[in-house]
């Protein structure tokens, strides 16, 4: 058996050995620390035109392909013209309701842009206590103008 004085001696080499390893040991330590991406880059100064420019128009182009993503008004038109085509009776009161399989069909003949919205997950998400397991319409389309 080790004395108490030898336990202590123990744990101490122990504590300042693994203490070393993840205080200056760590570059070294596992090799995906060389894989990790960099997430971030300094703001170019005053005196860099040339990253300047570089960030401006990184940004104008992704600025233009989330742009292209958008719905345009026509798209919108033709998506609630969808929808109101497709619709699942009784109506709610006043509300349009669509179920499920007739919202997978509007999601095909919607087109490309649209698809994005035409998931089980928005279904579910946007599925509030109706008997027939339907959704509103007008919720749908609302989302979509939010979330699009």
């Amino acid at each position: 058996k080790k004395s108490e004085q030898e336990l202590k001696d123990e744990e101490m080499e122990l504590f300042t050995k693994y203490y070393m390893e993840w205080k200056g040991g760590r570059k070294s330590g596992n090799p995906s620390y060389t894989n990790i991406p960099r997430f971030y880059y300094r703001l170019p100064a005053e005196d860099e035109v040339l990253l300047q420019k570089l960030r401006e128009e990184s940004r104008a182009v992704f600025l233009q392909r989330k742009s292209r993503e958008l719905l345009d008004n026509e798209e919108l038109q033709n998506l609630w013209f969808l929808l109101d085509k497709h619709q699942t009776s009784p109506m709610m009161g006043e509300e349009a309701m669509i179920n499920y399989e007739n919202f997978l069909k509007v999601g095909e003949k919607a087109g490309p842009k649209c698809k994005q919205f035409f998931t089980a997950k928005i279904f579910a998400k946007l599925l509030h206590n109706d008997p027939y397991g339907r959704i509103s319409i007008m919720q749908f389309f609302n989302y979509v103008m939010r979330k699009g």
